[in-house]
């Protein structure tokens, strides 16, 4: 649809020969016959005005766009659509090019927004791991300055608790450290082939007094002979140290934390297990997080720096490996990772 410009040109002036021969009538100054003549010229006049500037100045710049619009609409669109379909793969590759870039767009929004969540309850989390041990070891330390140092009987003990307190802090800052260095690529690996089976025979040495404590029983599934793997063996070790400490700690008492190395064509599968109370669910997909605890007060009560299992797993990712976990409540918990093997014995 075009405009016209005579169309609107014969209805402005005739509303503007009308608008004149009413007033002339009102003031009543000429007859019917001049005011008929007036009216007539002022018709003409308008007419003549309105049509050009509308024709030349404005009308004709329209229909000028609504002639282009219309010629895309009916002839170049059609062709441009007409062309595309007709490439047939080209079509489709098109589409899914179109479906794969709004599909990564909306990932990297929701990664963004999960992102912008994580970093408040990082920061959260920090500032109260941070704030616990060094508001428990100044308070004691205060209590000291303001005369209990005097008390033989309390002042070692207060001593001890501080030293306890700013010990753990010293623990929580080298654990944010190392999985700060491991996330940007600053601590590299030291790969080599050492024997696995005494690596884990080291770990139970290092937690046979807390195992008996809790009268945990350890136990090593295992072969005969060397198993040489490759990897790390100081992270490695760090690995297998925290995941054998845990099942000790979160277990059942006078329970059994097994380790058991199964083989298959290149690998070596190492599993964990315990027979404690196990892991719901809801937590299974969170337990890897900074500073999460399923059980917080449990949890402060047994120590730790929140931070062991993110450890395990950018250890493991650093090894071209990944920590798995199955657990079933009241039944207990499996942590496996996979290591290439070398050989037996």
């Amino acid at each position: 649809m075009f405009f016209n410009s005579r169309i609107a040109g014969l209805v402005l002036a005739a509303i503007i020969a009308l608008t004149m021969a009413g007033y002339l009538s009102f003031l009543d100054i000429l007859s019917w016959r001049a005011v008929l003549s007036t009216t007539f010229v002022t018709f003409f006049t308008a007419f003549l005005f309105i049509f050009l500037t509308l024709e030349f100045v404005i009308f004709r710049e329209i229909n000028k766009l609504y002639k282009m619009l219309d010629k895309l609409k009916k002839k170049d669109f059609k062709q441009f659509v007409k062309k595309i379909k007709s490439s047939g793969d080209q079509y489709s590759r098109i589409n899914q090019e179109l479906f794969n870039f709004v599909s990564k767009k909306e990932e990297e929004i929701d990664e963004l927004k999960k992102l912008e969540v994580y970093r408040r309850e990082f920061l959260a989390d920090i500032s109260h791991e941070l704030k616990t041990p060094i508001f428990a070891a100044q308070g004691f330390i205060h209590t000291l300055l303001d005369g209990a140092i005097y008390d033989k009987l309390n002042r070692e003990k207060f001593l001890k608790k501080a030293a306890k307190n700013l010990d753990g802090l010293e623990a929580l800052v080298q654990d944010i450290i190392l999985l700060s260095q491991m996330e940007t690529g600053e601590l590299k690996m030291v790969m080599e082939w050492f024997d696995l089976n005494q690596l884990i025979k080291d770990v139970f040495e290092q937690v046979e007094d807390k195992a008996e404590r809790n009268e945990s029983k350890l136990v090593l599934d295992a072969f005969q002979n060397a198993v040489l793997v490759e990897g790390d063996p100081f992270r490695i070790k760090q690995v297998v140290l925290n995941l054998v400490d845990n099942s000790i700690k979160y277990g059942k008492e006078k329970g059994e934390v097994k380790v058991v190395l199964e083989k298959d064509k290149e690998h070596v599968l190492v599993s964990i297990k315990d027979d404690g109370p196990g892991i719901a669910h809801e937590h299974l997909n969170r337990i890897f997080d900074r500073f999460y605890r399923v059980e917080k007060s449990r949890s402060k009560e047994r120590g730790g720096s929140g931070l062991g299992l993110s450890i395990v797993q950018k250890v493991l990712e650093a090894h071209n490996s990944k920590i798995n976990v199955t657990s079933k409540l009241g039944k207990g918990t499996t942590f496996a990772f996979k290591l290439i093997i070398k050989q037996i014995g």
